[in-house]
């Protein structure tokens, strides 16, 4: 069972340096056509860049299934659910909490969420492929801390 966990949460905390080093050298770069819908202002309920979800719950998918009907590959099944309960996460940090794409009544109080959704709201200060900032989505640098008081 304890290898299982370590799997699962091990799994969720590489996540977020795969996730920084795909947003940065992937999404911001051979992947702009669909990046750049996000970082420009619309009306529309779904954007290019939500193509990624697809692509990203396929790996969940796939590792899942495999570790679920290959016996010897069980540990996929562990691994799969790890980038899949990032996802969860990334899903209600991203989409709900900082971009509102579901109206919730809810303002950050804990200074972990305010520094968090500071640095993206620094990243998506840039609107172009190049010169942005703080490509983490879970985790941000102590130097996007909300100074006020």
């Amino acid at each position: 069972m304890l290898i299982r966990l370590v799997l699962l949460f091990g799994t969720f905390l590489l996540m977020e340096g795969t996730a920084w080093f795909t947003h940065k050298y992937i999404m911001h770069g051979f992947m702009w056509c669909w990046h750049r819908s996000h970082h420009v202002h619309h009306n529309e309920v779904l954007e290019k860049n939500d193509l990624f979800a697809i692509v990203f719950s396929s790996v969940s998918i796939i590792t899942i299934g495999l570790g679920n009907f290959v016996p010897e590959l069980w540990y996929l099944f562990w691994i799969g659910m790890g980038v899949t309960l990032y996802g969860v996460f990334y899903f209600i940090f991203h989409d709900i909490i900082v971009h509102r794409r579901i109206k919730i009544k809810f303002v950050a109080k804990h200074p972990y969420l305010k520094r968090i959704m500071k640095a993206h709201y620094i990243h998506h200060k840039v609107h172009e492929r190049e010169g942005a900032e703080a490509f983490g989505f879970l985790y941000a640098p102590k130097k996007y801390e909300d100074t006020r008081k």
